[in-house]
């Protein structure tokens, strides 16, 4: 089916396309009837995303308790979370510096004529503190963080949960073959809901180029297309991060999670390809108690794409303003940013807070954010889906560095669980060869 729903993710792409752009041409712009019909075509998204986000929270938790419980002691734990950090940190360090190098290259924003103004009052930058951010992280409810699907939250209730459990031992067994039951289920429950997907794709699409037009495609034609080609730059230094560890079979993972590329890309939601993304990576041969230890935390930590655009929108909007930056002011961006970027998971709207916040410690404009607002949309297509392969590329690599990734299995075929707990060579399943 896999491959099936990749065609039909692309179809209803160009499909939504096509039909907005009718849309668009057949309504006079301000039209009350297009409003109601793009309305209408919003629709199905939001149902979509609503069904992905009513899988988010028990998959996070079972998969983070069962990994966690299943490595036995908390040296794997630390082991593998302190090289997960110093991976995220490099990544963060590549992605952001690489966004202050090629706006600096391209200058996208020199010369801008600035004719508008508009208001970014809804922007919550105010949350954007340390003290909101680290008092964000513990949750005062265990139910109010899975309610509210606050990853950072799950994932500390989740690593108190799964140590427990450990320290438990055979007591706790039965609630860890609960939540091996549990994400069994809500893998059961994904693979219903991604037969939604490209109705999702398709009204996403439809409702934005009817009301935007295809223009909106074109708007800040060389800002959107600089961007892009310095994602193109980050997924080649990110895949070639991890070839050094994966070999050729970095080239394989590329192909398994195509499809969660895809629906982060069309959706512009990380959390529509995380239930896939995991599937795919059970089928490369990451076992779950990586996975779902690493996958949660990297969502929350290791965000490329979107740091990458944090460093380029913010450079280009001082560019706009005609405002310099010394090569010193940029490098204590970069750090700034590096600190700032890791809470963005916590706060709406994430990116352009965390650009309109540095801008306001950096004494630029903020409403320089409004340039932004046009294109922003398909600006986050782009750095959604890299932020899935950041996760993927950095799953494999630890699992890798572990010694713990085994034999890959059929990218289109089902997914076994309970969670791959055999070494390598043990694994059953298609001998795909590893280095191919």
């Amino acid at each position: 089916m896999g491959t099936r729903l990749t065609l039909y993710i692309l179809i209803a792409l160009f499909a939504g396309i096509g039909v907005g752009y009718v849309l668009n041409v057949s309504y006079p712009a301000g039209d009350k009837h297009l409003a109601e019909i793009a309305d209408l075509l919003k629709l199905l998204p939001e149902v979509f995303l609503h069904l992905i986000k009513m899988i988010i929270a028990p998959l996070i938790l079972a998969t983070l308790v069962t990994g966690i419980a299943s490595m036995g002691d908390s040296t794997a734990l630390g082991r593998i979370g302190g090289r997960a950090l110093a991976w995220f940190i490099t990544a963060s360090l590549i992605s952001i510096g690489l966004g202050l190098l090629l706006v600096n290259l391209f200058q996208p924003g020199a010369g801008l004529n600035i004719t508008s103004s508009t208001p970014v009052s809804d922007l919550a930058t105010a949350d954007l503190t340390l003290r909101h951010f680290l008092l964000s992280v513990f949750p005062t409810s265990a139910l109010d963080a899975m309610a509210n699907n606050n990853v950072l939250q799950i994932l500390v209730f989740s690593i108190f949960a799964g140590l427990g459990l450990s320290a438990m031992g055979e007591e706790g067994a039965p609630l860890v073959r609960g939540c091996e039951a549990l994400a069994t289920l809500m893998l059961t429950i994904t693979g219903y809901v991604m037969r939604a997907a490209p109705f999702g794709v398709f009204g996403a699409m439809a409702s934005v180029i009817a009301t935007r037009g295809l223009g909106i495609i074109v708007t800040y034609g060389a800002f959107v297309a600089e961007f892009y080609f310095g994602l193109l730059i980050l997924w080649t230094l990110l895949l070639g991060m991890g070839g050094i560890f994966l070999g050729k079979r970095v080239l394989l993972l590329a192909r398994y999670i195509r499809e969660p590329i895809l629906l982060a890309f069309s959706t512009a939601s990380s959390e529509s390809a995380l239930p896939k993304l995991f599937e795919q990576l059970d089928r490369f041969g990451v076992p779950r108690r990586i996975s779902g230890f690493m996958l949660p935390l990297g969502y929350s930590f290791n965000l490329d794409g979107s740091m990458m655009y944090t460093s380029f929108a913010t450079l280009f909007i001082a560019q706009a303003y005609n405002i310099p930056l010394s090569a010193g002011q940029q490098v204590a961006m970069l750090l700034t940013l590096m600190v700032t970027s890791k809470g963005i998971a916590s706060v709406p709207r994430a990116s352009l807070v965390v650009i309109a916040a540095t801008l306001t410690q950096f004494g630029l404009p903020v409403e320089g954010v409004a340039l932004l607002l046009g294109v922003d949309t398909f600006l986050d297509m782009g750095r959604t889906a890299t932020n899935v392969v950041g996760n993927a590329v950095a799953t494999s690599v630890i699992t890798k560095w572990e010694g713990m990734l085994q034999m890959p299995l059929d990218p289109d075929a089902p997914v076994a669980m309970p969670p791959h707990d055999t070494p390598e060579h043990g694994r059953k399943g298609l001998h795909l060869d590893p280095e191919a």
